[in-house]
């Protein structure tokens, strides 16, 4: 017998033989009721169905409805296994997860595009936006997730869904770095000595987690205000408040940027001023609140390398009308550290601290400071610049690479 729509990869309700159930009945009572869908309705749904399905056979189904109707269809199963970060939908046969131990595909599939397109219009709609031919790009903030779908023909292999999953388990910076590994003190000394850094990374090199993981070291006195894209940190801090951007609606107004939040964030009397991901002009707000007197604010960028912070930073810049030079008087004034970080077959690794620099000719370079090399850390020809910012004035060299 033929599985039914919406419930591959996932077990099917049973009725009193065992066979698989039809759901569609079920789903087709519940979506005529334009009241919004909650467990209790589907609940409801199932049980006046009249089909003797048992005890057994009605939670599964109420399951298997309420994932199709309010979660994430055959994929919930998989956004409830607690190490899986990611969710790639590419096409009906094929769906990855990425987590601690990488990218792994699964065993979960759909009937046909048709069946992802419209999981994919649903999860779309229930973010306040349109997917349809018209508008075949779309990125969505749902309740634990950040939703992007594409759809062909824009998508080459069909209806394309990805989702990230935002966990709420807060990691300790011990957790994450380990004492044997060296960094430990050195990141703890960023916090508590209130230096401006960045974090910079590849994607899913666990930027963000860092983050979150360093502003849980705040002193409990301070507030921290963090200025978000999709709402994603969760440091374990007892004054965080949040503001997250916004797009347009439907007829193209309302929509809030981040640097409109960063300013905004100014006038709440933050203690630290944090912005989840700097991707665009929101850096010429950030940087010049940096320079006059907020300091201890920290976020993350998107860049391969430590070295490749500077360009980042100038096309930022760009965006914001920062001349190169303007942009590099500003991030080597204001911004005290880079920790880049990296992902490797080994797992998400912390490769480098290191300094902003204005060259001579009005460009910005990075000079590393504490580097890995294997499962060593040397320092570099920064170290004598950032020793001092991180454990005060008079260290000298006492300290070396990894103590």
């Amino acid at each position: 017998m033929a599985v039914p729509a919406g419930s591959r990869g996932r077990r099917a309700a049973t009725g009193p033989v065992g066979s698989p159930v039809n759901l569609a009945p079920f789903r087709d009572a519940v979506l005529s009721d334009p009241s919004p869908v909650t467990g209790a309705r589907v609940a409801a749904a199932v049980q006046s169905s009249g089909q003797l399905l048992g005890t057994d056979g009605v939670l599964e189904a109420v399951e298997n409805l309420t994932a199709d109707l309010r979660g994430l269809g055959p994929l919930q199963r998989l956004a409830l296994k607690g190490t899986v970060t990611d969710i790639l939908v590419n096409g009906p046969s094929e769906v990855w997860t990425d987590g601690e131990r990488g990218l792994e595909r699964s065993q979960v599939t759909f009937s046909n595009d048709a069946e992802v397109r419209a999981l994919a219009t649903r999860l779309v709609t229930a973010g306040g936006r349109r997917l349809d031919d018209g508008n075949p790009c779309v990125d969505v903030r749902l309740d634990g997730y950040r939703v992007h779908a594409v759809l062909p023909p824009v998508s080459t292999q069909g209806t394309l869904l990805s989702i990230r999953i935002r966990r709420p388990r807060v990691f300790t910076l011990a957790e994450l770095v380990g004492p044997a590994s060296g960094w430990l003190p050195y990141l703890e000394a960023v916090v508590a000595g209130r230096l401006n850094f960045l974090i910079s990374g590849a994607t899913g090199s666990g930027k963000t987690t860092m983050l979150s993981a360093m502003l849980g070291l705040s002193a409990s006195f301070e507030r921290l205000v963090l200025v978000e894209d999709a709402a994603e940190l969760n440091p374990d801090h007892p004054h965080v408040v949040g503001l997250q951007s916004r797009h347009s609606n439907l007829e193209g107004s309302g929509s809030v940027d981040l640097g409109e939040l960063v300013r905004q964030a100014l006038r709440m009397r933050p203690d630290r001023l944090i912005v989840g991901e700097c991707r665009g002009a929101e850096v010429r707000e950030f940087l010049a609140a940096m320079n006059t007197g907020h300091a201890g604010a920290g976020g993350t960028v998107h860049a391969n390398s430590a070295a490749g912070v500077p360009a980042r930073l100038a096309a930022m810049g760009a965006l914001a009308g920062l001349e190169p030079q303007a942009l590099a008087l500003q991030a080597s004034t204001a911004l005290d550290v880079i920790i880049h970080l990296d992902r490797t077959a080994a797992g998400r690794q912390i490769r480098e601290l290191a300094l902003l620099r204005a060259t001579s000719a009005g460009t910005l370079e990075t000079v590393p400071a504490l580097v890995a090399r294997g499962t060593t850390m040397e320092f570099g020809p920064g170290w004598r610049e950032l020793e001092p910012r991180l454990f005060g004035a008079g260290t000298g060299q006492a300290r070396t690479a990894g103590s």
